[in-house]
């Protein structure tokens, strides 16, 4: 897939987050000849934000009229990765999970069914917002999948909100829009502690790997909700990079596909690998469920994206952690400077 991309202008909206600085990065290498940036800083940090000349950062949400009107006429592609990051945050607030989430992609979408030489939108959606809500025997989720209308938490409604106003500009003006379907990410570049204070301690420790990564390698306890029986699928970053790159070129407006590895693992499993490859003395709490939270195993339908796409996740998990170990090994200065600032709330709340 080299200069797939090459003198293309893109667009990444929530560029300067872990996800998102991914993306760009891969961009500039493959040669896309202008790469466009909105973000707010909500869940991201500005160091995080490439260097380089193609670069063009605008500061703010794409819910303002303002910051939509500083993008160029034309743009060839467009990535729509900002979120307000997380359950626990839209739980706390959900009206700032609504200004940030569903807001953003009705505006920004509105915006988009105007250029007329747009080749694709892709989106960010979740996959944990279709999967059954169940803690007995999983079976993967499809795209195909019913969705139900009660769910765990504002963020899983909003990110839902934000498929179906794709859909509906694509009924109404044709705009190129295609779901990507995330799984768990994980991987480097990924900051705990990263934008905002969001009133809850999931500003801090957000998503369980780089939570249980950075425990590990400070020999602090990891926690394991669910007694750790509840399982994810987990992708690595630079594999969810690769499938939105694909779905930008090959992915048919309308659709939707999973960007997931397949494989159902267990967080016990996964501390316990943890630990392994950090050496750590970490000691494993067990704890219940997590009041809000009714999603017990879950894991994702590779099918439709291998066999309609090409895609499969490559990156098994055991090198996948390594790698992300690796990273936050080498980063832990950066990380511990933001988990500090809201180190006091975070064990206040």
């Amino acid at each position: 897939m080299s200069d797939t991309f090459e003198e293309a202008s893109v667009l990444v909206v929530g560029g300067a987050g872990f996800v998102g600085s991914n993306l760009g990065r891969d961009l500039l290498s493959r040669g896309v000849d202008s790469l466009y940036i909105i973000d707010n800083f909500m869940s991201s940090e500005p160091s995080s934000l490439p260097d380089d000349d193609r670069v063009h950062f605008i500061y703010g949400s794409a819910a303002d009229p303002r910051v939509l009107g500083n993008l160029p006429e034309h743009l060839d592609y467009v990535w729509h990765l900002a979120c307000y990051h997380g359950n626990q945050s839209s739980i706390a607030d959900p009206f700032a999970d609504h200004d940030n989430n569903a807001l953003p992609s009705l505006a920004l979408f509105h915006h988009l069914s105007s250029y007329v030489e747009l080749r694709k939108v892709v989106y960010a959606a979740a996959g944990c917002a279709v999967a059954e809500k169940t803690y007995g025997e999983a079976q993967a989720t499809s795209e195909d999948a019913p969705i139900s209308l009660f769910h765990d938490s504002p963020y899983s409604i909003s990110k839902l909100i934000g498929e179906l106003f794709g859909n509906y500009f694509f009924g109404q003006s044709g705009l190129p829009f295609v779901r990507a379907r995330f799984q768990n990410v994980y991987g480097p570049r990924e900051i705990l502690g990263a934008g905002q204070w969001r009133r809850t301690p999931e500003t801090v420790w957000r998503n369980v790997i780089p939570t249980f990564v950075w425990r590990a390698l400070h020999d602090l306890p990891l926690r394991l909700d669910n007694g750790g029986m509840a399982s994810r699928d987990f992708i690595f970053v630079e594999d969810i990079v690769e499938g939105l790159e694909i779905l930008a070129l090959r992915g048919s407006p309308g659709e939707a596909y999973n960007l997931a590895s397949g494989t159902e693992t267990e967080i016990l499993t996964l501390a316990e690998l943890i630990l392994e490859i950090t050496e750590s003395d970490s000691e494993l709490l067990v704890a219940p469920a997590r009041e809000w939270d009714r999603s017990g195993r879950r894991f994702g339908s590779v099918g439709k994206a291998k066999e309609q796409l090409g895609f499969t996740a490559r990156t098994d998990l055991r090198d996948g952690l390594a790698a992300t170990v690796d990273w936050m090994e080498r980063n832990v200065v950066r990380i511990g400077a933001c988990i500090d600032r809201y180190a006091s709330l975070a064990d206040a709340t």
